[in-house]
């Protein structure tokens, strides 16, 4: 509360710097809830709760967690959307929907659909048997009941068109699917850029279909450096151990295009108030400025080797996970530690959210 009462004064002119504070920063805006689609970047433990082999509710995930609780958050600690949570006033994280410890009261200000693994494309959560983006949306579909019955048709409505729509997806669509050879890929039947219309039409008709159902203010999240993740470099032996520059020039090329979309959606759907969080060239200075934001290392992840390890390759009793997260860009092969959560989170707030506070 400090650094918001630090930082109102300069709004929104110093932002930038107040974002910078250790602490993370609390805006004062009308979002009653948060609610989330997607997968494992803001999957806080749905996976958990069906049979698929793609977890991470055992140590050492969770290990900065509160309470050094492995949740099914694929990260050592918080997720971006747990800090986004608690930067706009809301609990300090956000449950999963399958999760039996949380109830309708607490999905009232917060909840995630999203399970790792999952795509855009149906293909591709059946890689990994995890929740379709469909059925997101159905599970979006019982929550309006419930929220319905719980506080009331007139303020459940007004939850929902307040409320702040958190989509991060597309990742899994590429390297799970597209560029992994097997019954599921879409490569031997689309080029890469028609795949990528592909999955940009799924994008439009899924950002139309919440939006019928209640949903204004969305933010979709556009790919990061898909080609820079550790398993990614640990996989690029003609490349040396460096980025896959393809992969990286993919998700460019694709966040350009949910630009256009969203551009288009704007028009076509009365009030939406649709913005794209594209992260790229943050990241991509994060990754080039390593010390400037405290990572010692960001070529290999914290758990185990770093190079190739995610879900149950990350053993608790691995005695090669390294001691400080804080000094790794990466918590395991293809996601972030706690501590770049928090950096995109805050980034994210000084960016395309800022068009949700006021």
């Amino acid at each position: 509360m400090a650094a918001l009462k630090a930082c109102r004064p300069l709004f929104p002119k110093l932002l930038l710097h107040c974002l910078l504070l250790p602490t993370l920063l609390q805006v004062a805006a009308n979002v009653p809830a948060l609610i989330i689609f997607g997968d494992s970047t803001v999957d806080s433990g749905n996976n958990n709760d069906i049979p698929t082999l793609l977890k991470s509710n055992f140590d050492p995930y969770g290990r900065d967690f509160s309470g050094g609780k492995p949740t099914g958050r694929f990260c050592n600690g918080k997720l971006a959307t747990d800090f986004l949570s608690e930067a706009f006033g809301l609990p300090p994280t956000v449950p999963a929907y399958l999760d039996p410890a949380y109830g309708i009261r607490d999905f009232a200000v917060g909840v995630s659909f999203a399970s790792a693994g999952t795509g855009l494309d149906n293909a591709t959560s059946d890689v990994l048997a995890v929740i379709p983006l469909w059925e997101e949306v159905a599970y979006f579909k019982e929550y309006i009941r419930r929220l319905r019955k719980y506080m009331g048709q007139a303020r459940a409505q007004r939850t929902l068109r307040e409320a702040l729509y958190i989509v991060s997806i597309g990742t899994n669509d590429f390297l799970e699917n597209y560029y992994t050879p097997g019954i599921h890929s879409r490569s031997s039947e689309l080029t890469v850029e028609q795949f990528e219309d592909f999955l940009v039409d799924i994008a439009a008709r899924f950002i139309t279909e919440i939006y019928r159902l209640g949903a204004r203010k969305i933010s979709f999240s556009g790919l990061s450096l898909m080609g820079c993740l550790p398993m990614q470099r640990t996989l690029n032996v003609a490349g040396t151990g460096g980025c896959v520059e393809e992969y990286n020039q993919v998700a460019q090329r694709f966040n350009a295009n949910l630009h256009q979309l969203a551009g288009r959606l704007r028009t076509q759907l009365p009030g939406i108030r649709l913005v794209v969080s594209d992260l790229y060239d943050y990241v991509l200075h994060v990754l080039k400025n390593p010390s400037s934001y405290g990572f010692e290392n960001i070529e290999q992840a914290c758990c185990s080797t770093g190079l190739l390890e995610l879900g149950y390759l990350c053993d608790g009793l691995d005695p090669l996970t390294c001691p400080d997260a804080d000094k790794y860009a990466f918590w395991d092969a293809s996601h972030p530690t706690e501590k770049l959560n928090r950096l995109i989170a805050n980034q994210s707030l000084n960016t395309a959210l800022a068009e949700f506070l006021r």
